[in-house]
Order: structure tokens, then C-alpha cells, then sequence
């Protein structure tokens, strides 16, 4: 990490994992989607999606695989984690991680740095933007649900289509985030 970067100027990498399931001991993550943003102006400074081909898809559970859209023939040139984190870990570089579900996408990808060996470099504060949306949202009687197509929903952002893929869960995320800080302001 860059020595004497104050939190205020480190960029977001609002990240989206898609995985075979809910459990990082057990399945794996088969695409990372990040959206790099400065955060004073939330503006995009990069982007990226990579696919990652599984290496035990027999412990994938079919709702997460129908959830993702995973299908064997689309991620035929999709290539390993390794490779996904290297790419990952250089562009998220003194970053701090936001996502919508902070303890899931933090979880796999925290393990997938462990398993890979490819040092985290991103600074070690999380965001987690469901609880972001509860203190914005939590006295809004016709917000019923603080999942993200809900608060999309609520926010009028765009929901993310189905099936889910990594750069649009992270781009949703963003453009949460950017409303959220529009209804804190004065």
C-alpha cells in the first residue's frame, strides 16, 4: 500500500463476484467484475470483467449456475484464477473493496487471493454498501428490501439483468452508491 494515502483519496473497486455458490471453502468464483471509481467524483477511472473457468464444477449448486448464466460453452476461453487475480490485485492497488454484499464478494475474494499466492495490495477497510443503503434508506416507509434490485428499484437506477454477470453488479453498485450520496447531501 502507498504510505501516507489518506482514505479520502484512495479510489472504490466496487467488485461483483458471480460463483458456483454461497460457500468460498467449498465453490468457487467463475467471474470478477470490477468498477474502479475515484471517490470524490465517482467518476470511472477503469473497468474490468474476466471469466473464470472452474476447476470443480461438480460442487457447483444449479441455482447459482442459473443465476450467473454459466454455461460450459461460454466460458470455454475463460482462464484461471491466477491469472483473474493478477489483473485483479494490480488494478485494485491501494484501493478500498465495496460491494452490495460485502461478507460474500469479500469472502470469495480473500480466499482467491489466499489460494493464488497474488498479493492484496488494496488498502484493508471495506465498504459494504447494503449498509450504506440502510442508514440512507432505513426511514423510507415504501423501501421494503435493502437487496440490490430492490433499492434499484427504489432509487430508479436500472436493475441489474438476468442472469447476473460480474460488470453489471458492479456497475449497479456504483450507481447505488452515486444516489445514495445524492440523498445525504443537504
Amino acid at each position: 500500500m502507498k504510505a501516507g494515502l489518506s482514505y479520502r483519496d484512495r479510489p472504490l473497486a466496487f467488485t461483483d463476484v458471480e460463483t458456483t455458490g454461497l460457500d468460498e471453502t467449498q465453490h468457487e468464483i467463475i467471474e470478477i467484475g470490477l468498477v474502479l471509481a475515484d471517490q470524490r467524483t465517482l467518476d470511472v477511472i477503469a473497468k474490468m470483467n474476466v471469466l473464470v473457468k472452474p476447476e470443480h464444477i461438480e460442487r457447483a449448486e444449479a441455482r447459482a449456475l442459473e443465476v450467473n448464466g454459466y454455461d460450459e460453452e461460454k466460458w470455454r476461453d475463460a482462464g484461471p484464477l491466477k491469472d483473474a487475480m493478477d489483473v485483479y490485485a494490480q488494478m485494485t492497488r491501494n484501493a478500498m473493496f465495496i460491494a452490495h454484499s460485502v461478507t460474500h464478494d469479500w469472502a470469495f475474494i480473500k480466499a482467491a487471493f489466499r489460494q493464488t499466492g497474488v498479493m492484496n495490495q488494496m488498502d484493508y477497510h471495506r465498504i459494504d454498501l447494503w449498509t450504506v443503503a440502510y442508514e440512507a434508506l432505513k426511514d423510507a416507509a415504501d423501501c421494503h428490501s435493502l437487496r440490490l434490485k430492490d433499492i434499484c428499484s427504489f432509487l430508479g437506477v436500472p436493475e441489474e439483468p438476468m442472469p447476473h454477470r460480474g460488470i453489471n453488479g458492479a456497475l449497479s453498485a456504483l450507481e447505488v452508491y452515486r444516489q445514495l450520496q445524492i440523498l445525504r447531501r443537504p
